[in-house]
């Protein structure tokens, strides 16, 4: 299953992310038709500031997710057949337990319905629209598998010291496909 995976040291804190979100969830899906909506959309991804670092925050579709255990009505449930977890907005009545057990915060309630809404990884499209427009590439679209081979390259790249050649004795590049 892919995942949306975030790569703090390229986030600028632009929020291109949360206005993709907001306007995909929209219902017009463009930005100047989504503004106009009796209901303005929205976000489900939230950037919000770290220190120095700008942090955007989603669900993790956790494979133990306090949300679902929590919620009294069943809205909060795992998709079986995508793996992530996801919220019908029909059955939810607002009680804000999910948003409480949420260790990332990364569930918030629609001030105009009361229900929640979270990060669906935007079923419609084969990349969440928040990826897509992400300008410097910290938000990816990855199975764990893949961040992992990402992981161990940008841990390989940072081992070669600084003016050695890869063929250098002392830097040893490891191949990841």
């Amino acid at each position: 299953m892919k995942e949306v995976q975030v790569d703090v040291s390229r986030c600028v804190g632009c929020k291109s992310c949360e206005i993709a979100c907001a306007v995909e969830h929209s219902e017009s899906k463009e930005l100047f038709g989504a503004l106009f909506e009796d209901v303005l959309p929205r976000k489900r991804v939230f950037v919000q500031a770290a220190g120095e670092c700008s942090v955007p925050v989603n669900c993790r579709h956790c494979e133990e997710a306090f949300c679902v255990r929590v919620c009294p009505t069943g809205a909060m449930y795992r998709d079986e057949a995508s793996g992530t977890v996801q919220h019908n907005s029909h059955r939810c009545i607002g009680c804000g337990f999910c948003e409480l057990a949420c260790p990332f915060g990364a569930i918030a309630r629609n001030q105009g319905s009361k229900v929640v809404v979270k990060c669906d990884c935007c079923p419609d499209r084969e990349t969440p629209a928040c990826v897509s427009a992400c300008p410097t590439q910290a938000l990816l679209y990855m199975t764990p598998e893949e961040t992992q081979r990402r992981k161990l390259r940008s841990l390989a790249e940072q081992m070669c010291l600084p003016g050695k050649q890869k063929s250098d004795a002392g830097c040893r590049m490891p191949e990841v496909p």
